[in-house]
């Protein structure tokens, strides 16, 4: 029996119901011959009227199967290629049908999915939020080889076809119907299927119903075809603002362009074939393998509570207290609230918890001006957010977040005086970025109720949070800091104690390295330059002049009191250039003024021109491919370091919150996936190397040379 249950009703209309073995429908070896045999039924019909595409799954057809796409071997592309070819050739002949077919999605259509329901005539989907529809082939480094970029550069136009397939946009259903990608949605999943049949058994014109925009004899391409002006225009011009997003790092984008050119230029079918040719080339690049590892299979894991101690029962957070109403608090405070949490924003003055509140009520005004949010939903959430400078007001809460300064007595004190406030079971979280949870948890009278719950910022983008066990820490406290980050729609990675965890102190290699980078020498906008050509969202002295120098002397201050200066390696370099530009020049950061760049008023930035006095040298010379291999390997040895000692608790844990956490290129799927592809025999033969002529902090770890 075939998991495409086909049924004819009495008009002639055939509906085919899939429903493939395990939870999702999916382009594997099942469906190729499911779908086969399905067409070769339907080709057989003598009083065929119509055929409608459903599922019996929650989500439509979720794509391909990227168990196999990621296992594809240079040796095996050929064959890859011809399988291509074959699924395409498929669902060519169901578009060649003679009579209407319509695609009625209930769910999902991603990738492979939304490929089908293009085959189709007709398309209508249940208009609700959970219906996911687009092409997001492109997020894991591949284009969609089902004929997406040909039917949907067909079917737009190329210039509103591009963004969702070189961004992987993905749409709900009045969207799609608004940029014209399917032609009708339902309210109700009862009305799907009845939808499609009655479209079919409107179409007087049968033959016409049945022809592809494409197939149809005069089409005109939406926004007009190679040779009109603005489409030749946008060709020319569309590789270098591609190559401005993308840096070259990425191959996908730049492929999919090309194959969507094609789509204009050539043939229909010649154009399928120029894309299966396309997805053949990037299956077997390293970058490919690298995302579909990552932002795939380990997002996946990490999403479904591989982190999670087992057996805890799930104890959503109803009231959360935030200590700190500052840049972090007041994300923290819109966060939890957008999740219908009741929050206590507390701060030493009642103005400055106001002031904090007033964050979440310009970011919601902004919603609305959109048009993403009613007034009345946005007094909803604002009527969620307490601001108060009355330790009272805690009373009660199941969670706690403290969100001041990173001192580690001021935080014992605040633990002491508030944490008797918490439920009987409650649980109090710290959001600190270096100082050790378990020291931290000294300060409490409750340490297996302690833990660190690590936000980056600005909060209310950022997607990641960073979840620290203290040596007390128990399972129940975990569970609850897990469930609490789910429950704001942030990803949550798990890791163990230590100075500056994973994140924080991986992310410091970094701005240590274009800082003694500085020292050396090097131009400094070289320096940044560089860090960007690796893939890095921006350059390290930019980023050391957001986080401040001023909160890096502080945090070396704190961490000499605790008698850790330099625990993970030689922070002299950097400290000297601190002290330098802050002693000598009165130069913190962005918010003190300036710091290695001079801020304009209108937003506008330049290198401080001391800067050039104080740490250029013109006769200073160094290969660009060997300043940024300093500036990756450098945080690929420290996160290595992290995963050998135990701070990190999984390779996924290690991959998402490097990406997510601190900005890794995405191209490497993390910085410890990044050695796998590279090769780990490559990567100690080049730490050595590298460690020859700059020093021990380029020795590859012990964990690099037993893999490889």
């Amino acid at each position: 029996m075939s998991v495409f249950h086909y049924d004819k009703d009495d008009a002639g209309i055939v509906t085919v119901t899939m429903d493939m073995t395990g939870p999702v429908n999916a382009m594997n070896a099942e469906y190729q011959t499911a779908m086969t045999e399905t067409v070769e039924r339907l080709e057989a019909e003598t009083d065929l009227r119509g055929v409608v595409f459903a599922s019996a799954k929650k989500v439509f057809f979720a794509g391909g199967d990227l168990n196999d796409l990621v296992k594809v071997q240079p040796e095996e592309v050929e064959q890859f290629f011809q399988g291509l070819q074959a699924t395409k050739s498929v669902l060519r002949r169901i578009e060649k049908l003679p009579v209407p077919v319509a695609a009625a999605i209930n769910g999902a259509a991603l990738g492979g999915g939304f490929e089908i329901a293009l085959c189709c005539n007709y398309r209508v989907a249940w208009n609700d939020r959970s219906v996911q529809l687009g092409l997001p082939e492109v997020t894991l480094g591949l284009l969609p080889g089902g004929g997406g970029v040909v039917r949907m550069t067909r079917l737009l136009g190329l210039a509103a076809a591009l963004p969702y397939l070189t961004e992987g946009t993905r749409v709900t259903p009045d969207k799609a119907l608004a940029a014209g990608m399917i032609h009708a949605t339902v309210d109700t999943l009862e009305e799907l299927v009845p939808n499609a049949k009655a479209w079919i058994l409107g179409q007087e014109d049968i033959q016409a119903a049945a022809t592809q925009p494409w197939d149809t004899k005069g089409y005109k391409v939406p926004g007009g075809g190679i040779n009109s002006p603005g489409v030749s225009q946008l060709v020319m011009i569309a590789p270098a603002m591609l190559y401005s997003k993308t840096r070259g790092l990425l191959p996908a984008p730049a492929r999919i362009l090309d194959c969507a050119v094609e789509a204009l230029r050539l043939d229909f079918d010649e154009a399928l074939t120029v894309e299966s040719r396309g997805l053949a080339n990037l299956v077997i690049t390293p970058v490919a393998k690298n995302m579909i590892s990552t932002f795939f299979f380990g997002l996946n894991k990490i999403n479904g509570g591989a982190s999670r101690p087992k057996g805890v029962e799930k104890r959503p957070t109803q009231k959360v207290g935030v200590l700190g109403a500052g840049m972090m608090g007041q994300g923290i405070a819109y966060s939890s609230a957008m999740a219908g949490i009741q929050v206590v924003l507390k701060d030493i003055s009642v103005e400055a918890a106001e002031k904090g509140k007033a964050y979440t009520e310009k970011l919601l005004a902004k919603r609305v001006a959109k048009g993403r949010m009613t007034e009345e939903k946005k007094q909803a959430v604002l009527d969620l957010i307490l601001p108060t400078a009355s330790n009272e007001d805690l009373q009660g809460c199941d969670l706690i977040i403290e969100a001041v300064f990173e001192n580690m007595k001021l935080k014992h004190q605040i633990t002491a005086e508030l944490e008797g406030y918490l439920t009987e079971d409650g649980v109090w979280g710290s959001n600190t970025s270096t100082l050790p949870i378990t020291q931290l948890a000294d300060g409490s009278s409750k340490p297996e109720n302690f833990i660190g719950i690590h936000f980056f910022s600005p909060v209310d983008k950022m997607p990641l949070v960073e979840i620290i066990c203290g040596e007390k820490t128990s399972d129940e406290a975990l569970a609850k800091a897990f469930d609490y980050t789910v429950q704001i729609k942030k990803t949550p990675i798990v890791v163990n104690d230590s100075l500056g965890f994973f994140t924080s102190r991986t992310f410091g290699t970094y701005l240590d390295e274009g800082v003694r980078l500085l020292d050396e020498g090097l131009h400094p906008v070289k320096i940044d330059n560089l860090g960007k050509a690796v893939g890095m969202p921006v350059g390290p002295l930019a980023v050391y002049d957001e986080v401040s120098m001023e909160l890096s002397r502080k945090a070396n201050a704190t961490w000499e009191e605790m008698g850790v200066v330099d625990k993970w390696g030689d922070g002299s370099v950097a400290r000297k250039v601190v002290g330098i530009m802050i002693d000598e020049h009165g130069r913190g950061g962005r918010y003190h003024g300036g710091g290695f760049y001079q801020y304009h008023e209108d937003g506008s930035k330049e290198i401080w021109s001391g800067l050039y006095d104080i740490f250029y040298k013109p006769e200073f010379s160094i290969d660009d491919q060997e300043v940024k291999d300093r500036l990756l390997f450098r945080q690929v040895i420290e996160a290595l370091k992290c995963l050998e000692s135990g701070v990190l608790r999984s390779e996924e844990d290690g991959n998402i919150g490097s990406i997510m956490g601190i900005g890794a290129p995405p191209w490497t799927g993390g910085l410890l996936q990044f050695v796998k592809t590279y090769g780990y025999g490559n990567f100690v033969s080049r730490c050595e190397a590298l460690a020859a002529k700059y020093g021990d902090r380029f020795n590859p770890p012990q964990i690099a040379k037993d893999r490889a």
